[in-house]
């Protein structure tokens, strides 16, 4: 079984290497809609999954204070990601401003990382043993299968 912090960083890994190769196409390169999609339901359904499996759990663990606070920061984040991602969801002409949005949607995916990687992965393991990060771990594999199966 996978701890759930491999997966999600796997995950990380996966969406930051689609928007690096969307940023390096020119605004109106057929591509974008292909990788528009790919980011969209990538984004979706990890953050889905992590709200409803892993945010919750290191929100009702975490002491109150700063831990807490990253957690809520962490659903924020998540919330701002999701209008972004209702933009590449849109019908909207693939052109030079679609990509300054997909170049917002990427700086902002990239700081919601390097946050989550220190703060909220650290909070993780201290308050959740590692067999309740492999518990929640297969449960967030199991939400991708089938999310991808939707």
């Amino acid at each position: 079984m996978a701890d759930i912090l491999s997966l999600l960083k796997k995950d990380h890994e996966e969406v930051a290497g689609l928007l690096d190769r969307a940023m390096k196409l020119d605004g109106d390169d057929k591509q974008f809609a292909e990788l528009a999609s790919k980011i969209e339901a990538a984004l979706t359904v990890h953050a889905t999954l992590e709200e409803k499996l892993f945010y919750p759990e290191l929100r009702d663990r975490a002491d109150a204070g700063e831990d807490k606070t990253d957690v809520y920061e962490a659903y924020v984040e998540h919330d701002l990601l999701k209008h972004l991602i209702a933009l590449l969801k849109s019908e909207r002409r693939r052109d030079e401003a679609f990509k300054a949005e997909l170049q917002v949607l990427g700086e902002n995916v990239k700081h919601h990382v390097k946050e989550e990687e220190s703060t909220i992965f650290a909070l993780a393991r201290e308050v959740l043993s590692e067999d309740e990060r492999e518990e929640i771990g297969a449960k967030f594999e199991a939400g991708k299968a089938s999310g991808k199966r939707a």
